[in-house]
């Protein structure tokens, strides 16, 4: 069996605004177009055109619904206020690297291995046999098997992209986090407690998806903020607007828009 890092360099990760991200799987394309000539390529579909598509994605957004609770509406809004609205959230998933990643100890030939330098999960392709006990372990169905190929295949992180010096600096990240366009995914090291995305997690009470499992996933999920109900909407643009206080351009486009 493979063997994780006592410890690891760095701790790099995805940090997902569910808050913000829109469902748009903008990720999930731009994922699936680098890493189709990445160091995991090809990423095969099969049946494409069929009325059941179905292939490798190594990035799979969800999109879920939740109802807003009876008896909270009942007991604790007043009379006269509107039910709040379905709350929406948008679930991207994709592999989280744990620390104490199973999919890497189960596997028999060490083509799952955990990187000490950076802490990233990967898949050695030439020494994978397809027993898929690695695919069965992970409790978040990050891994994806290749039937065509006879491997399994997962998110690198764009390994091949992040420490890609032709690169410019600000693009040596994931390709999904280049792509989202509200920026509800970051990049970063989030063993390192002044970064950016460390902070961002502290913040807003960042959370790990299935953590009592203890595999100790290092992406983390920022949970969406409380939607106001109708009253408070009606309320707040009842508000009457200071114009004194506008910087003066914004007061000079108040005075255009309001002839």
């Amino acid at each position: 069996m493979t063997m994780l890092p006592k410890a690891t360099g760095k701790k790099l990760g995805l940090v997902i605004d569910l808050d913000i991200c829109v469902g748009c799987h903008a990720c999930a394309v731009a994922c699936k177009e680098w890493n189709a000539g990445g160091i995991s390529a090809p990423l095969t579909d099969e049946s494409a055109y069929d009325a059941e598509p179905f292939g490798i994605w190594f990035n799979r957004v969800h999109s879920y619904e939740s109802e807003p609770s009876p008896h909270v509406c009942a007991t604790s809004a007043p009379k006269d206020s509107k039910p709040p609205a379905p709350l929406t959230v948008h679930f991207p998933r994709s592999c989280l690297h744990c620390e104490d990643a199973a999919c890497v100890t189960v596997c028999p030939t060490g083509a799952s291995y955990k990187r000490e330098a950076d802490g990233i999960v990967l898949v050695d392709e030439d020494k994978c046999i397809g027993c898929k006990l690695c695919s069965w372990a992970c409790p978040y169905g990050a891994r994806e098997y290749s039937a065509v190929e006879g491997v399994m295949k997962k998110c690198t992180l764009c390994v091949d992209r992040i420490y890609n010096e032709t690169l410019p600096e600000a693009e040596r990240q994931p390709a999904c986090v280049m792509a989202c366009p509200t920026r509800a995914r970051a990049f970063g090291d989030l063993g390192d407690p002044d970064s950016t995305v460390s902070k961002s997690v502290v913040e807003r009470d960042g959370v790990a998806p299935l953590e009592q499992l203890g595999y100790r996933p290092t992406n983390r999920y920022l949970p969406p903020r409380p939607r106001r109900t109708g009253s408070d909407a009606e309320s707040q643009s009842e508000e009457t607007l200071n114009r004194d206080r506008l910087p003066p351009l914004l007061r000079w486009v108040d005075r255009v828009l309001s002839r």
